[in-house]
């Protein structure tokens, strides 16, 4: 069987060592990204650098997408040297970014129109998890498309659910997101509660690491040291999730996720906004 050839488009913090497990398990990669800078980590691997989306694409079999908001995934996808401009027939994007699962219906009708194929696919668990191999991988689309990619998520995801049709994904890496935006408050105050009752912070880390009452933003907060100033430069971001979230109840004329995780939701955002930058985040 030929090698699945694959793109990525999307080299922050959590697509940089996206990119690198795809290169470092054999596949062909080829990458864009609009600052040069962004490229050279990689030059001392096989991968290649394209000149523009649409060379990208037509050099690929599976396009990973992993910026940051809608607006960039569409302009990267149809702008006319965009992923579309250059993606032959058959070939598969994969939209790791967060974003709105509307965005993702209508990309998949422009991909559709010519004969490509479009996934949602955003992945949780952070660039050290990347860096591991062990993304959880949340799929919304067409079943055969994402047996296409799989050989390219297996690279980076230990768990690829497929949730399904466009947009599941996204619909659940957002209710996800909104819920360890919540979380991060209960943390904060159960923190704060422990040390006016006299009990060691590090200790309940260990706690709350390992008994029933583990969370993933309880340890996100023991790592930041039982605060959020390091996690100032990601607050637009959460922020954006939470607002997507809202937004896909509102629509859909339903409520929200609950008025207790809404409100435990914006004191989290609330801290953020109020914490100083850490020095070194």
């Amino acid at each position: 069987m030929t090698t699945i050839r694959a793109g990525f488009i999307g080299l922050g913090n959590q697509g940089a060592p996206m990119a690198r497990r795809i290169v470092d398990a054999g596949l062909p990669l080829t990458l864009w990204a609009r600052r040069p800078a962004s490229l050279e980590p990689y030059a001392d691997t096989t991968a290649t650098s394209a000149a523009t989306p649409a060379e990208l694409a037509a050099a690929s079999d599976v396009v990973g997408i992993c910026v940051v908001a809608d607006d960039d995934v569409l302009d990267v996808v149809l702008r006319p040297d965009g992923v579309l401009a250059g993606m032959a027939p058959g070939g598969v994007i994969a939209i790791h970014s967060t974003i709105h699962p509307d965005s993702c219906r209508r990309l998949e009708e422009a991909a559709a129109a010519r004969g490509v194929r479009l996934i949602d696919a955003p992945v949780s668990g952070g660039a050290p998890i990347a860096e591991k191999g062990e993304l959880l991988v949340m799929v919304g689309g067409d079943p055969e498309a994402l047996e296409i990619a799989r050989p390219v998520f297996d690279t980076f995801g230990a768990t690829i659910l497929h949730l399904g049709p466009i947009g599941s994904g996204q619909v659940a890496k957002l209710l996800n997101n909104f819920v360890l935006t919540a979380l991060i408050a209960v943390a904060l105050d159960t923190y704060s509660f422990a040390d006016g009752v006299g009990v060691d912070r590090d200790a309940l880390a260990e706690v709350l690491a390992h008994g029933s009452g583990r969370s993933e933003a309880a340890a996100v907060v023991a790592r930041m040291r039982f605060g959020v100033g390091p996690l100032v430069p990601v607050r637009e971001i959460l922020r954006k999730d939470v607002d997507l979230t809202l937004d896909l109840g509102r629509r859909a004329d339903v409520e929200g996720p609950g008025d207790v995780l809404t409100e435990l939701a914006e004191r989290t955002l609330a801290a953020l906004a109020d914490a100083p930058v850490a020095a070194n985040p």
